[in-house]
């Protein structure tokens, strides 16, 4: 009777919300401070307050009809302009207002960017483990193929073999998401140089570009000495999908852009797919007033040492423990090898015998693994220490 594939999407909510929405019931239950919540990925350090400044200003300043009005699809043109000098000021490479298109999120972008490379049904668009599950029904849903590359997990870089296996005359798209959800993990420039060099050759091979579609939505939560390579800069058939949600603390206004560099092979092609590809998903025009508080808050920077103490907290306390974790150089989350081997059964046991909540690696593409987004307060990860360790101890 209905779209088969949104039907059993609607029944199958996502298992990090259905953990969030346990932890929520249960704390009303049992009091908040004796539940340890590591499930969701919500930015817990407020928005910089030259955010809430610039919407004051803005609200008090600017004409009504203007703030609440439609913006041209790609965007208000000022705002792409101020993005754009941002990133030629960061990254030493040229990009124009032209080449952004303002969008709802990182998620409209990427769904745009990959209705626009898939040229038929054989169309495929590979994606490395651990992966955001999102990116399965973003590529199927779409009508293309979901290839994955099983993940690394001795440096969580990528496995560039089992790649190289797998791309094809059909492969359109690699979709790269560093730092990473859920690992933590940043990709290093030598990692991203041999996959640029890869996809080059491959691309030569089979007579069209192979595009790596950059999600970058924790591109400025990265901590001590890491590097986060922009992209472009290394391949040049990179499109980059950003949003505001964690650098700002902004989850909830969604707000973000797409970058096409002219470095692109067919970018000018590319960018009126995406741009089509958006009005058939009804993503255009991104809300007006969020537009002109990133117009004026551009090179505002997230304070990131409540995250990298949460984190320097949880992985040395963990591995005390004797859990074995990935060392997130980025984003906000640790990435654990469950005790036993099965994450299901471990996640299980700790949310009813503990009511610690960790997500299971399984829908990341990572089996074995536990998620735990440190996103939280210091003083949580504090009280749900004896709660790690007595789980630890009963698989000992």
């Amino acid at each position: 009777m209905f779209n088969e594939t949104a039907y059993q999407l609607g029944i199958a909510p996502s298992g990090i919300r259905q953990l969030f929405a346990y932890g929520m019931e249960q704390a009303a239950k049992i009091g908040a401070e004796n539940v340890y919540d590591y499930s969701i990925g919500n930015p817990s350090i407020p928005a910089p307050k030259a955010v809430e400044d610039a919407i004051k200003d803005i609200l008090a300043s600017v004409d009504s009809i203007k703030i609440h009005g439609y913006s041209k699809d790609a965007g208000i043109e000022s705002v792409r302009a101020a993005i754009a000098e941002n990133l030629t000021k960061r990254y030493s490479m040229e990009i124009k207002a032209s080449n952004l298109f303002m969008t709802c999120g990182a998620a409209p972008g990427l769904i745009a960017v990959i209705k626009a490379l898939l040229r038929n049904k054989d169309s495929e668009v590979i994606v490395i483990a651990p992966y955001f599950p999102e990116y399965k029904p973003f590529i199927e849903a779409n009508g293309g193929k979901f290839v994955l590359v099983p993940a690394d997990v001795g440096e969580f870089q990528i496995d560039l073999v089992a790649m190289e296996k797998l791309i094809n005359k059909n492969t359109v798209g690699v979709i790269v998401n560093s730092p990473n959800n859920p690992s933590g993990v940043v990709y290093t420039e030598e990692t991203l140089k041999d996959l640029g060099e890869m996809l080059d050759k491959k691309g030569k091979e089979y007579g069209h570009p192979i595009y790596i579609i950059s999600d970058e939505p924790y591109r400025e939560l990265v901590y001590g000495d890491a590097k986060v390579s922009f992209i472009p800069n290394i391949y040049r058939n990179t499109v980059v999908c950003y949003s505001y949600s964690k650098s700002l603390s902004l989850p909830g206004e969604r707000i973000g852009y797409i970058c096409v560099p002219d470095c692109v092979d067919y970018g000018k092609e590319l960018y009126a797919a995406v741009s089509g590809a958006s009005r058939i998903s009804g993503h255009v025009c991104a809300p007006t007033l969020m537009q002109m508080v990133i117009e004026r808050c551009v090179n505002e920077k997230p304070d990131l040492k409540a995250y990298d103490d949460n984190r320097k907290l949880l992985y040395t306390e963990l591995t005390k423990m004797g859990y074995t974790c990935a060392m997130p150089d980025g984003a906000f989350y640790l990435f654990i090898k469950a005790p036993g081997g099965d994450a299901i059964a471990f996640s299980e046991k700790a949310k009813f015998e503990q009511n610690l909540l960790l997500v299971q690696g399984d829908p990341f593409g990572c089996p074995g693994y536990l998620r735990a987004s440190y996103c939280v307060s210091n003083a949580m990860i504090r009280r749900s220490l004896p709660a790690f360790q007595r789980m630890i101890d009963q698989y000992k």
